[in-house]
C-alpha cells in the first residue's frame, strides 16, 4: 500500500497545486466581480442579470469543483505516509488557513445568493477589503508549507 502512495505522490501533489491555483483564482476573483456588481449595475438592471450569471458560473464551475479538488487532493497528500510531520505546528496552521478559506467561500457562495436574490446589503469598499482575506492565509500556508517555521 504505500509503493501506490508513493507512486501517486507527484501526481496528487500536481494536481492538488493544480486546483489550489484554480480555487485561488475563485476566492480573488469573485469579491472583485462583487465590487464591479455593486458599482456598475444596479437592481433589475440587464447589467446586473449579467453579472450574476458571470458569479455562478464562476462559484459552481470552477470555485466549487475546485475547492472539492483540494480538499481531496490534499488529503491524498497529508495521509501519505512520511509527508506530514503531525507532530509539527506547521500542518495545524495550515489546516487552520484552509479551513478558513473554506468558512470565505461559503460566505461567497451566500453573498452570491444574495445578488441573484438582489438583496445585496454590503458596498463595494466591504468587498474590497473581503479580497484581501484570501490572499493573507495564502501567504500563512505558502510559508507554512516551505519554511515550516514549527
Amino acid at each position: 500500500m504505500t509503493d501506490i502512495f508513493a507512486n501517486l505522490y507527484p501526481w496528487m501533489k500536481t494536481l492538488h497545486i493544480i486546483s489550489v491555483i484554480s480555487w485561488m483564482a475563485g476566492l480573488l476573483y469573485l469579491p472583485r466581480l462583487f465590487v464591479n456588481h455593486v458599482q456598475y449595475a444596479p437592481v433589475g438592471s440587464e447589467t446586473s442579470e449579467i453579472f450574476k450569471g458571470m458569479e455562478y458560473r464562476l462559484l459552481r464551475y470552477i470555485m466549487n469543483p475546485a475547492m472539492i479538488s483540494t480538499w481531496l487532493f490534499g488529503l491524498v497528500l497529508a495521509f501519505t505516509p512520511g509527508v506530514v510531520d503531525w507532530e509539527s505546528g506547521y500542518p495545524w496552521v495550515k489546516l487552520a488557513m484552509i479551513s478558513g478559506m473554506t468558512v470565505f467561500h461559503m460566505w461567497l457562495s451566500k453573498r452570491r445568493k444574495d445578488f441573484d436574490a438582489d438583496r445585496n446589503s454590503l458596498s463595494s469598499k466591504a468587498y474590497r477589503i473581503a479580497n484581501e482575506i484570501p490572499t493573507l492565509m495564502m501567504i500563512i500556508i505558502v510559508i507554512m508549507i516551505v519554511v515550516r517555521p514549527f
